[in-house]
């Protein structure tokens, strides 16, 4: 049976919004950790097969096939593709899963993924609203489909939605979420102080930190804020951060490892994508773990670490409580709560991290998923080597 290895793995700091790298473009942002990643695999960039980078809201600096423009930024070999994916959130991960199972199939040896967002220049939902705008259209990519009316009606389609949803569903109380914001903090900024994000990250210009962990923050600070949504529980503390950056891995067969020396970080072990309710939305994660761990034969105790995108406190909190997982053992290093997502490079950016505290740990499986428009839900599920 064919192997997927993952043989380097890097990402930019993530930047605030308005932040260090909200001026960068968003190819440069690509074209940095590509530059970085081939650097790192010591590898001839001529043979790579293909670059399949996973960005949102392709429109401005971010259209025109990013991961193409990105390699090329990057002065990479013209002959060498790119294509950009666009499975919401989790656009990084699939980019991931893509290029696995590129290799897994025998077509292709070397390829590229990962995935890129300034937020800062092309907010979250802005191609949806453009869009939208010469139509008429007030409801984004929803707004007009007689199909979508007939099967989910004028249900409100929105991620804080789904979120307290999630929360009312669960009875995750705000006081809860807080206190598992806080310790995301906390997890964050210990990691950074222990220079546990050294391996992985790529500095670029005068950003060489994460500037998302708020080392002075605390419950009384997310007290005083106020819901997003009137009568609601999530407050922007409970919230992922509006965040820039970008990711990048190299996936290779065995017959790259051994033809161009390589040294795999982890073996991929398992790759899977779910979906569940478009309306609530982010809680596909739960399902989508249970079909994979089935699926691998495994159970949620076989996994050494995990890492859930924390895109709301309470995505992550009704994962916990339906998997049963060590809370001990998830998000070690802190989350978006406190890291910033970067949409389409997060979960190449989660994957990253993953790997490298697999390592420090000396873990032997990790687990990554994270919730995404439309009600889906990627899982992958790496082996150390």
């Amino acid at each position: 049976m064919a192997e997927a290895y993952v043989v380097a793995a890097v990402r930019t700091p993530v930047g605030r919004r308005g932040g260090g790298l909200s001026a960068v473009h968003p190819a440069d942002l690509g074209a940095h950790v590509l530059r970085a990643l081939m650097d790192r695999a010591g590898v001839d960039p001529a043979a790579v097969d293909d670059v399949v980078l996973g960005c949102l809201d392709a429109v401005g600096p971010q259209a025109g096939d990013i991961a193409r423009t990105s390699w090329l930024a990057a002065g990479l070999p013209e002959e060498v593709p790119g294509v950009t994916v666009d499975r919401q959130c989790g656009s990084g991960q699939q980019a991931v899963h893509f290029a696995a199972q590129a290799v897994l199939s025998g077509t292709q040896d070397l390829v590229v993924a990962g995935g890129v967002q300034n937020m800062s220049q092309v907010p979250i939902a802005f191609a949806a609203g453009r869009a939208a705008e010469p139509l008429g259209l007030t409801d984004g990519p929803y707004a007009g489909s007689r199909g979508w009316r007939a099967r989910y009606g004028d249900r409100v389609v929105s991620q804080f939605h789904g979120a307290e949803a999630i929360a009312a569903r669960w009875g995750i109380t705000r006081a809860a979420m807080e206190e598992y914001a806080l310790a995301s903090h906390r997890r964050a900024v210990r990691a950074a102080d222990e220079g546990r994000f050294a391996r992985e990250l790529v500095p670029l210009g005068e950003v060489t930190a994460d500037e998302g962990p708020r080392r002075d923050t605390s419950l009384e600070k997310m007290a005083a804020l106020r819901p997003v949504l009137p009568g609601g529980t999530l407050t922007a503390a409970l919230s992922s951060q509006v965040s820039d950056g970008a990711a990048a891995v190299l996936v290779a067969s065995e017959r790259a490892v051994r033809d161009h020396g390589l040294t795999p970080l982890a073996r991929v072990h398992h790759l899977s994508v779910r979906g569940e309710d478009p309306i609530r939305m982010l809680s596909a994660p739960i399902p989508a773990t249970a079909h994979a761990l089935k699926k691998a034969g495994m159970t949620i105790d076989d996994i050494d670490l995990v890492e859930i995108n924390e895109a709301f406190a309470s995505v992550v909190l009704a994962w916990l409580r339906e998997t049963g997982a060590d809370p001990a053992r998830v998000n070690v290093g802190g989350g978006a709560l406190a890291l910033g997502h970067p949409l389409g490079a997060t979960g190449a950016k989660l994957l990253t991290t993953l790997l490298y505290e697999l390592e420090r740990t000396g873990g032997r499986y990790g687990l990554q998923t994270m919730c995404e428009g439309g009600g889906q839900a990627n899982v992958t599920i790496v082996e150390r080597l």
